[in-house]
């Protein structure tokens, strides 16, 4: 019987792989889970109340989901599409490049966009589809399956090497706390300008890694 509060896990694996709506998975498992554990009506709500007040970052965080997908719906993706559609001389690697840029240097002023699910995946990624569809092709499945894994895999780089860079924001306190744990005392500045060299590394890596790969993923399906 305790097997079948797992359920809501298993709606959320079926859900997605049959791309469902996200945000309505979610608020499905969720409802489960409450019920066959036994919170209840009355339950799920106090719990949901209570985590909303204590983890306000998280409730902006789902605000902005919401917001996006309300955008989404009603054409954001078709928008970013269309746009980079008009420009034809540029790449999914070049548009993946010039996000990673835009990405690392609004992460090292501890600035977010939204993540995958805000940002990427209803901006950056219509974008690189549009920019295939922009030079004639007919966008390949397995293409762009492998552009939501670039453009997700340059946001998460982009962000954890660069976030370090903000003085005060949680990356560097967590290294500097783990440092003085260690016995080693750095100050939040030292730490800055030894990050900022590693960062630059990560990003030029991730660039030209990523523009390698489209080009060699676009010269073979199209």
């Amino acid at each position: 019987m305790e097997l079948i509060k797992l359920l809501g896990i298993l709606i959320i694996i079926v859900g997605f792989a049959l791309k469902m709506d996200a945000i309505l998975i979610i608020i499905l498992a969720g409802v489960v889970t409450a019920l066959v554990g036994g919170l209840g009506t009355t339950g799920f709500l106090e719990t949901l109340g209570s985590s909303f007040v204590d983890n306000r970052n998280i409730a902006i965080f789902i605000i902005i989901i919401l917001v996006t997908a309300t955008l989404e719906k009603n054409g954001l993706k078709e928008v970013a599409k269309n746009l980079i559609s008009k420009i034809k001389n540029v790449s999914a690697g070049v548009i993946i490049g010039i996000y990673g840029i835009m990405r690392g240097i609004f992460a090292a002023f501890n600035i977010s966009f939204g993540g995958v699910a805000g940002f990427v995946k209803p901006i950056i990624l219509p974008m690189t589809i549009g920019s295939v569809e922009a030079k004639g092709k007919e966008p390949n499945e397995e293409h762009v399956e492998a552009l939501k894994g670039m453009c997700s895999g340059m946001e998460n780089i982009a962000n954890f090497f660069c976030n370090v860079v903000f003085i005060g924001g949680p990356g560097a306190l967590l290294v500097q706390s783990t440092l003085q744990k260690l016995g080693y005392e750095v100050s939040l500045i030292d730490l800055a300008k030894v990050e900022v060299p590693v960062a630059i590394i990560a990003l030029v890596v991730a660039i030209l890694y990523y523009y390698l790969k489209d080009r060699k993923l676009y010269n073979k399906y199209y």
